[in-house]
C-alpha cells in the first residue's frame, strides 16, 4: 500500500483553514488518487487523505464534497453548500435604456427619404387642415362655445411668387402652447391619432369621422420644399396666439406669443412656408391650384386660393380736338361718347374643389347626367362613357367606388400589354393617395376601367403614397374586378347592340387577353367572347349563341385560326363540317387561337380544332372504314415512302369532300396559323419551331378523282415518275391550300410550271409550216400603193 509523504502531510497541515467555507468540504491540494493494489477488481477510486491519515470511499464522500470521479490534482472544488447560497442569492435588476436618435439626421431621413414626390407636401398639409376643422366640427357638437368666434370653417391658401412663400390658413380647432410641444415638438406623435383614441374610448364610439392624420409625420413634409416654417395658431380654449418656428436640418424650435396685433388670427391655423430656391416654382397660384385639385379635390370643406382674376369693362376715351372739328357737328347737338373695352385686374378668393365626391351619396340620389359630369372631370375626358357602376363595400373591407367604362380607346397612350394606367385613382378619406399601380388593383387585361376607390383604412405606407401588399388589397382587387365584369356584362345584354359592338372593337383584346392570363375568372370572361363564324360572317356572336344554334348529335365546339374571313372561308378543313350544316367559329384574330386554347371549354363543350389531326364529326362508319382502308391502305404507304420525313404519316381522311387531300398538324403542335404568328415574331424563339411544327398528318380523299388514279399507278406502275412527281405536287399544294409557307417557293413554282406545260402541250398552237422556198398557196404578194403628198387646200 502506498502511503503519502511526511512533507505532503505537513504541508497539509500548515494550509490556512481561512479558504474553505465549511471545513468538512474542504478539498485536499496535495492529495492524489491512490488505487489499492489488494482490490484489484473493485472500480471505486480510494484515497489517501493528508487529514484523518486513513483512506476515504469516494462513493461515501462524493455527495458531500461534490468531487467527480478521475484525477483533480490542481482543481480546486466547492462545496454544494456553496453552490446552493450562490443560489440563493437575488438576481441584479436589468438597467432599463431609452433608444436614443439625432434629431437632426432623423428629420433629414423623415424629410428626403420618406416622401418620393416633393408635391405631396401641400396635401399633407391640407389633409392636417382638414383634420383640425373636423376636430373642431366634432367637438362643437358637446361645446358649442368653440365657434363663438362665428368663423366660416374652410381652408384658404395664398402665395407670393415673388419671395417664394406660401400661406395656408384653416379655422380649425388650432393648438395651445403645450399641443404645439406635444404635436409639432414631437416626431411621430399624431395629435390626429390621439384624438381618435379619445373618441374610440368615449361613449361615442360608433360615431363616423373623417379624420385623416395617422403617423404623425405629414407636418414636416413642409421642409421638403421649406428653409423655414412658421406655424401660428390660436385654440378657443387659449386667450393667447404662439407662434412655432423651426428651420430645416436643425434640431431645435422655438414658441413664442404673437404680440403683433397685424397677425392675429380668430381660431385656427397659419403656415407660412419659405420656399427653398429651387422650390420657388410652387409659390405660382397655378401651380397650387393644379395641385389641390389633383391631391385635395374631394376634402369636405372649401379650400380657397388667392387667384388673379379679370373683369371686362368700357372706359370713356377722350375726344381728339382735330377730329371733333372734322366731324362737323354742332356744338349744341349732343356728342356721343366713343368708349374702348378694357380689362381689369385683380386679386380675390375663389374656391378650388368645386366638385363633390359623388360616390359619397347614396346611388338612387345620383343621376345619370352626374355620374357622366364627374367622369368628365375627373377622367378629362370629353365623351360620356358606355357604362357606370357605383356600389359599396361592407363587412371584412368597407370601400366605396365609382367605376366607368370609356366609350372610346386611349390613342396611343396605352398599350393593352402596359399594366401601369393612370385610370384608378385611390383614395383615403377623400384625399388622393396615388394613380400610379401596376396590378394591384385591377389585372392589366382590365387597365381600360377608370374610377376611383375611396376606402377609410387601408395598408399604407407612411409616405400615404405605396399601397402595400396585403390579404385586404387581394379582397378589394377581387370584387373590383367582379363588379367591372358585371357592369361589361351590363353592356352586352343592352338592348342597344352597338353599344356592345363598341366596347368590344375598342376592348375585346383585352378580354381575350384575360382568358390568357386570369383563369380563376374563364367563366365570367367567356360569355363575353364575340367570333365571326361560318353562318355568320358579316355580324360577330357570342359563344352561347353558338351552343344555342349547336345540332344536338354535336358535342364540341369547332374552330379554325386563319388571318381573315375569306382564308378561313375557303379553307379545306370546312368541306364536310359545311355539308354537315355544322358551325365553325372563325378566330381570325392573332391572340384569339391562344385565348380559345386557354378556355379549353365551355359548359362542358369542348373547343376543337378542325385543322389537327383525329378530328371527330360524330358520323363514323367502321364497316366502310374498313373497306376504304382495304383499298387505299398500300396507296398510304406508298406515298409515305415517297414524302418520307415530310409528313409524320398519311392517312384516309374525314374532313374532306372537294380537295384531294390535306395538310392536318398534329394533336399538341402549333396549327398553320400558329406557326405562320411563330414565326413573324421579331424576338421569338426559332430553336422551338422545328420541335413544335415538327408534326404534319397528310390526309387524303379517296373519293377524289386524283387520288384514284394515284392508287391505279400504285397498283400498275409503283415507279412511274410521272406518279412520283404528282405526289411532290401535291404535298406542296396541299402545305399551301392548309396554310402553310413552303421551304423552296421556286421549287414548287418550277413543278406547277412543269405541270402546266405537259397539260398545255400543242392544245392551242398550229402546226409548223416547212420552209422550201415556196410560199403556201394561200399566200399572196400585197403590191404597196404610192400615194403622192397632197398639200393644203387641194394643191399638189
Amino acid at each position: 500500500m502506498h502511503r503519502l509523504s511526511r512533507r505532503s502531510v505537513s504541508a497539509a497541515l500548515r494550509a490556512p483553514a481561512t479558504h474553505y467555507r465549511n471545513a468538512a468540504a474542504a478539498p485536499i491540494s496535495s492529495s492524489t488518487p491512490v488505487y489499492d493494489s489488494a482490490v484489484g477488481s473493485d472500480n471505486n477510486t480510494r484515497w489517501y487523505s493528508a487529514i484523518t491519515g486513513g483512506t476515504c470511499d469516494t462513493a461515501r464522500y462524493s455527495t458531500q464534497l461534490n468531487l467527480k470521479s478521475g484525477l483533480f490534482l490542481g482543481s480546486r472544488y466547492e462545496s454544494t453548500a456553496a453552490a446552493s447560497d450562490s443560489a440563493n442569492q437575488p438576481t441584479p435588476p436589468a438597467e432599463k435604456y431609452e433608444y436614443q436618435a439625432e434629431v437632426s439626421r432623423l428629420m433629414d431621413l423623415i424629410v428626403n427619404s420618406l416622401y418620393s414626390n416633393k408635391e405631396v407636401f401641400l396635401r399633407e398639409l391640407i389633409s392636417n387642415a382638414s383634420d383640425a376643422l373636423d376636430k373642431l366640427r366634432y367637438l362643437s357638437v358637446t361645446e358649442p362655445l368653440l365657434l363663438k368666434d362665428a368663423v366660416d370653417l374652410n381652408i384658404r391658401i395664398q402665395t407670393d411668387k415673388d419671395n417664394g412663400i406660401i400661406t395656408i390658413t384653416d379655422s380649425g380647432i388650432g393648438m395651445t402652447r403645450q399641443e404645439l410641444v406635444d404635436c409639432l415638438g414631437t416626431i411621430a406623435q399624431s395629435g390626429t391619432a390621439k384624438f381618435l383614441k379619445a373618441v374610440k374610448e368615449s361613449k361615442d364610439a360608433g360615431t363616423d369621422n373623417n379624420l385623416i392624420g395617422q403617423f404623425g409625420v405629414g407636418f414636416y413634409s413642409a421642409f421638403l420644399v421649406s428653409d423655414k416654417v412658421v406655424v401660428s395658431t390660436k385654440s378657443p380654449k387659449s386667450d393667447k396666439q404662439y407662434v412655432w418656428e423651426g428651420e430645416a436640418n436643425a434640431s431645435s424650435y422655438t414658441i413664442r406669443e404673437e404680440t403683433d396685433p397685424e397677425s392675429l388670427i380668430p381660431r385656427g391655423t397659419r403656415l407660412t412656408l419659405y420656399l427653398k430656391r429651387d422650390d420657388k416654382g410652387f409659390a405660382h397660384p397655378e401651380r397650387i391650384e393644379k395641385l389641390v385639385k389633383n391631391y385635395s379635390q374631394f376634402v369636405s370643406f372649401p379650400i380657397y386660393t388667392w387667384q388673379e382674376k379679370g373683369i371686362t369693362k368700357e372706359v370713356e376715351v377722350d375726344e381728339d380736338p382735330v377730329e371733333a372739328k372734322k366731324d362737323g357737328q354742332d356744338e349744341n347737338t349732343e356728342k356721343k361718347k366713343k368708349t374702348k373695352k378694357v380689362v381689369e385686374r385683380f386679386w380675390d378668393w375663389e374656391l378650388t374643389n368645386e366638385t363633390q365626391p359623388i360616390w359619397l351619396r347614396k346611388p338612387k340620389e345620383v343621376t345619370t347626367e352626374e355620374y357622366n359630369d364627374f367622369y368628365k372631370k375627373t377622367f378629362n375626358e370629353y365623351s360620356d362613357p358606355l357604362a357606370s357602376s357605383h356600389f359599396t363595400t361592407e363587412g371584412e373591407v368597407e370601400f366605396r367606388s365609382v367605376l366607368y367604362v370609356p366609350a372610346v380607346a386611349p390613342m396611343g397612350k396605352d398599350d393593352i400589354i402596359n399594366s401601369k394606367t393612370k385610370n384608378i385613382r385611390l383614395y383615403v378619406k377623400r384625399v388622393f393617395i396615388s394613380d400610379d399601380f401596376d396590378g394591384e388593383l385591377f389585372p392589366r387585361y382590365l387597365s381600360f376601367v377608370k374610377g376611383v376607390v375611396d376606402s377609410n383604412d387601408l395598408p399604407l405606407n407612411v409616405s400615404r403614397e405605396i399601397l402595400q401588399e396585403s390579404r385586404i388589397v387581394r379582397i378589394m382587387r377581387k370584387r373590383l374586378v367582379r363588379k367591372a365584369f358585371d357592369m361589361i356584362l351590363g353592356i352586352s345584354m343592352s338592348e342597344n347592340r352597338g353599344d356592345y359592338e363598341t366596347f368590344w372593337e375598342n376592348f375585346g383584346k383585352h378580354l381575350k387577353l384575360g382568358c390568357i392570363e386570369d383563369r380563376e375568372n374563364h367563366k365570367r370572361l367567356a360569355p363575353l367572347l364575340r367570333f365571326f363564324s361560318s353562318q355568320s360572317e358579316d355580324e360577330m356572336i357570342s359563344v352561347d349563341e353558338y351552343v344555342e344554334n349547336m345540332k344536338p348529335e354535336q358535342k364540341d365546339i369547332y374552330y379554325i385560326a386563319a388571318d381573315s374571313v375569306t382564308s378561313a372561308r375557303n379553307a379545306p378543313f370546312l368541306e364536310r363540317l359545311l355539308e354537315k350544316d355544322l358551325e365553325v367559329l372563325y378566330l381570325v384574330d392573332p391572340i384569339d387561337e391562344v385565348a380559345i386554347q386557354n378556355l379549353k371549354s365551355y359548359k362542358e363543350k369542348n373547343f376543337v380544332d378542325i385543322s389537327k389531326e383525329d378530328l371527330d364529326l360524330g358520323d363514323k362508319n367502321e364497316e366502310k372504314e374498313k373497306v376504304v382502308k382495304e383499298e387505299f391502305g398500300q396507296t398510304c404507304d406508298w406515298i409515305k415512302k415517297r414524302l418520307g420525313e415530310k409528313v409524320a404519316s398519311v392517312q384516309i381522311s374525314n374532313r374532306l369532300s372537294s380537295s384531294p387531300c390535306v395538310l392536318v398538324s398534329g394533336k399538341f403542335g402549333w396549327s398553320a396559323n400558329m406557326e405562320r404568328l411563330m414565326k413573324a415574331q421579331t424576338v421569338g424563339d426559332t430553336s422551338t419551331l422545328d420541335f413544335m411544327k415538327g408534326r404534319k398528318v397528310f390526309e387524303i380523299n379517296p373519293e377524289h378523282p386524283i387520288i384514284r388514279d394515284l392508287n391505279a399507278a400504285y397498283k400498275s406502275n409503283p415507279d412511274d415518275e410521272d406518279a412520283l412527281r404528282a405526289i411532290d405536287l401535291l404535298h406542296d399544294a396541299a402545305l399551301v391550300s392548309s396554310g402553310y409557307t413552303p421551304d423552296n417557293p421556286a421549287q414548287l413554282g418550277g413543278k406547277i410550271y412543269e405541270m402546266m406545260g405537259m397539260a398545255l402541250s400543242g392544245k392551242w398552237s398550229t402546226p409548223e409550216v416547212q420552209h422550201s422556198g415556196l410560199q403556201p398557196p394561200h399566200a399572196e404578194t400585197l403590191e404597196a400603193e404610192v400615194v403622192e403628198p397632197v398639200q393644203a387646200g387641194g394643191q399638189k
